[in-house]
């Protein structure tokens, strides 16, 4: 397979033809008509520090349908306490940029340069990219997660906690109060033991992008959200239904 290298275009090749590792493009820039392109056609952007922009499309791909997600006991009494509020769409670019700055403290390193914050806040303000926040008590951002949202998919970017599960009755209650309202699948990317215990299996790329084309054309599950009425009240995070 040979890895492609792109132009000013806007255009992808296939992402059949990814090498073995998923690796399909290099080059091109992160402007958001770009990664909006790129995520419609099942491509992401991954990347170290000081390297080239990487597109990917890996084969399989990790992914998780909203019916399949699964809880521990514990987190479910996390969740009846009501120890976090959750949000949608409060504090976006608090959310990537904590994402960003968790990782780089950690000494992990991030993709998450200003580049891609900067489209993903555009994108956040063209109503394509969407924040979940969780705040404790005091009023506090302690954890949430960010990604891009296309019909009835959610494409799962990266996620963040200062307290102990903070993201993750973010990431459930999203889920919960999503499902009803037609959201079919959350694209996790690529095999992680944290989403896995969260339900995400790997299915097969064709599979997957067999599922994007159709949903992407589904009534946008976020806007759904925003226009029901009962949604403009906070999340207060005790949804274990």
């Amino acid at each position: 397979m040979h890895v492609f290298l792109l132009g000013k275009s806007f255009d992808f090749p296939d992402p059949e033809f990814a090498d073995s590792h998923g690796l399909l493009a290099i080059g091109g820039d992160l402007r958001p008509e770009r990664l909006l392109v790129a995520y419609k056609k099942g491509i992401f952007p991954w990347y170290g520090e000081n390297e080239p922009i990487l597109w990917w499309s890996p084969d399989p791909r990790l992914v998780l349908y909203p019916e399949e997600l699964i809880t521990t006991k514990r987190l479910e009494r996390t969740i009846r306490q009501g120890k976090f509020i959750i949000t949608i769409d409060k504090a976006f670019r608090d959310v990537i940029t904590s994402c960003a700055q968790v990782r780089i403290e950690s000494g992990e390193g991030t993709w998450l340069n200003m580049d891609l914050i900067n489209s993903f806040c555009e994108l956040y303000n063209q109503g394509y990219a969407h924040s979940v926040e969780a705040w404790n008590k005091k009023g506090e951002l302690v954890g949430g997660l960010y990604g891009m949202a296309i019909g009835s998919i959610f494409f799962g970017e990266s996620m963040f906690f200062k307290e102990r599960d903070a993201s993750k009755v973010a990431f459930v209650t999203m889920v919960r109060k999503l499902k009803p309202l037609g959201l079919k699948l959350i694209d996790c990317q690529v095999p992680t033991r944290h989403l896995m215990s969260f339900g995400a299996r790997l299915i097969p790329r064709r599979q997957f992008l067999s599922m994007l084309r159709l949903r992407i054309k589904d009534p946008d599950v976020f806007k759904t959200f925003k226009e029901n009425k009962k949604s403009h009240k906070k999340l207060v995070s005790i949804c274990n239904h």
